[in-house]
Order: C-alpha cells, then sequence, then structure tokens
C-alpha cells in the first residue's frame, strides 16, 4: 500500500477545509492500492482556521496532520513546510478552496503509475469568472516569462500537481528564502505532462491575492529567474550616454557654425530630468537584484513553526501520565 501525501496551504480558510476534506475523501476509493495523509499548512490564519484543523486532527489522527506558523510567512514558504514534512511516495500541491479538483487525482497517480511521469501538473484552459484586467496581466506575465527566461512557464499552470518523491527531493534541495514555486517546479526539471481543466471558483469565503500582491509576486519571479532586467540597466545606461555624447557634438557643430552660444537652453532642465530617472530606474533594478543577495545571505528560515498535530499529541500523552 502506497501513500499519497496532500500538501493544503492554508489562509483565513475556515469555510472550505471542511468542504475539502469532504471532497477528497469522496474520490478516495478510486485511488487504488494508496491512503490518503492530509498535511494543512496554517499560515499565520486569523479567523478559526487553527481551531479548525485541531478538531479534525483529533477526529482523523492517523490521516490529518497539520503544520502552523507562527505568523504569516506567505503561500511559498506554506508549499516548502508541507513538502518538507509530507512522508508520502508521491505528494500533491493543492489549494483548499477547491479550485484545484481533486477528481483529478485519481488520473494523475495513474499517469505517473503507468506512464513514468515524475509528474502530473495541471493547466486552465479558460480564466472564467476572473476580472478580465487580472486575466490579461496573467496572460502577459506568462508571455514575458518565456521570452527573458531560460526556463518554461506553462501558461495556466496551476501550483496544483502530483511528484513522485525524487522530484520533491529535488525541490527541496534547493532552500531560497525568494521563492517561486511555479519556476521551481520547471528549473528542477523531470517529465511532466499537463491536464487541463476549465476554471473553477472557489467553493467558499474570498481570496486574498489582489492585482497589486499578484504584481508583487511577479516581480519576485523575474528576479528570482531572470538577469535580463540588469540587461536592459545596462542598455539603458548606455543608451543615455550614447545620446549625451550626441547633443554634446550638436551643440559644439552649433556654437562654432553658426555662432550660436545655445544659452539659456529651457529643454535643459528636462533632459536633466530625464537622465536622472533613468539612473534612478537602473538603480532601481539593481537594488531589486542586491535587496534579494541580501536577503539570501541572512540565512534566515524560510517558516517558523508555532505548533504541529505532533505537539497536540505529546500534550495529550503528558496528561495521561500524569
Amino acid at each position: 500500500m502506497e501513500k499519497l501525501s496532500l500538501v493544503i496551504p492554508c489562509y483565513n480558510e475556515e469555510q472550505t477545509i471542511p468542504l475539502f476534506f469532504d471532497a477528497v475523501e469522496k474520490i478516495q476509493s478510486l485511488l487504488e492500492n494508496t491512503t490518503i495523509e492530509y498535511i494543512f499548512v496554517n499560515d499565520g490564519s486569523k479567523d478559526h482556521t487553527l481551531t479548525i484543523l485541531r478538531e479534525m486532527a483529533q477526529q482523523h489522527p492517523t490521516t490529518i496532520r497539520y503544520l502552523s506558523f507562527s505568523r504569516n510567512f506567505g503561500k511559498e514558504a506554506a508549499l516548502y513546510a508541507g513538502l518538507e514534512h509530507a512522508t508520502g511516495d508521491y505528494v500533491a500541491v493543492m489549494d483548499v478552496d477547491l479550485q484545484d479538483p481533486p477528481e483529478l487525482l485519481p488520473q494523475m497517480l495513474r499517469l505517473i503509475r503507468e506512464e513514468a511521469y515524475d509528474c502530473v501538473g495541471t493547466r486552465r484552459v479558460s480564466r472564467k469568472g476572473e476580472p478580465p484586467l487580472r486575466s490579461f496581466l496573467a496572460k502577459e506575465f506568462y508571455r514575458i516569462m518565456n521570452r527573458i527566461s531560460a526556463v518554461e512557464f506553462v501558461d495556466g499552470a496551476r501550483d496544483y500537481r502530483l511528484m513522485t518523491r525524487q522530484m520533491v527531493e529535488a525541490i527541496l534541495s534547493m532552500t531560497e528564502v525568494n521563492r517561486f514555486s511555479k519556476g521551481i517546479f520547471s528549473w528542477v526539471g523531470f517529465d511532466t505532462k499537463y491536464l487541463e481543466f476549465e476554471n473553477k471558483e472557489r467553493s467558499a469565503g474570498k481570496s486574498t491575492w489582489s492585482i497589486w500582491t499578484l504584481f508583487k509576486y511577479s516581480l519576485d519571479a523575474i528576479v528570482d529567474f531572470s538577469d535580463i532586467p540588469l540587461a536592459i540597466a545596462s542598455f539603458v545606461g548606455l543608451f543615455s550616454f550614447v545620446a549625451a555624447v550626441f547633443f554634446m557634438i550638436v551643440i559644439v557643430i552649433r556654437t562654432v557654425l553658426f555662432d550660436d552660444p545655445t544659452a539659456g537652453w529651457p529643454s535643459l532642465v528636462t533632459i536633466i530630468l530625464a537622465i536622472g530617472g533613468l539612473q534612478l530606474f537602473c538603480l532601481g533594478i539593481v537594488g531589486k537584484y542586491l535587496g534579494k543577495t541580501y536577503l539570501e545571505t541572512k540565512k534566515r528560515p524560510i517558516y517558523i513553526l508555532k505548533e504541529t498535530d505532533n505537539n497536540q499529541k505529546n500534550e495529550k500523552k503528558q496528561k495521561k501520565v500524569l
């Protein structure tokens, strides 16, 4: 009997956790010769998410495990923590809001077992239900990333995927603090097949991902998987220098041939501001990379655990002894 670990990050998901558990339990019988290990990661939730996880872990002590952070460290840290604590022969990453359909799990498992894939991922073929602006920005993000990065980014790909133990260990070997899982999944390689499905809306609750947070997330992805912005900064600097030399020659020629002292030049201030703006822009790009490097050199942990289901079990044992 093989074990399938499900890694489920949770942030303020008190309404969706029971729905998710019931949905997965319904398809468990379709997973032949497989037991399920649930690993819920509470990413510093402010609602009753942790309380629900405690209760569920008590009701299903052999199948449900939970990890609770000391604060909100972000979804990437939650994914890493879940993968690190997963003990299954196969590991799947899923969102708890049921936008990742559990009914695909049997097919994903079959593809890995029978067709020797290392990973079976999923991608949405439509973005029905999403705001048009968000859909447009998402498509543009994937288009840009595939142009500037050596790593392939599949348009519409979800974090929802099933992986072999070998691939999971490869991902865990990448211990950087600045993480972008979609890029990491592609960077480690391995044979991957994608299953397509129609977009599904959340089963309950509200998404915490706004356009602004997604924009910041995309900037992190660009910095993590491409050095093209640094090349752009160098090009802008070179172009500004060449343009300055050209206009300097024009000014000298006008002064010598046409006796034009070019006094006053109202546009001088505009040029100075433009060049200053380009310099600050380039410094900002370099600063972003330096900031990422600075965070990595600190060697801070990716996450800090405050509580796990093991803590609860140990407390119970101590009470019985007393």
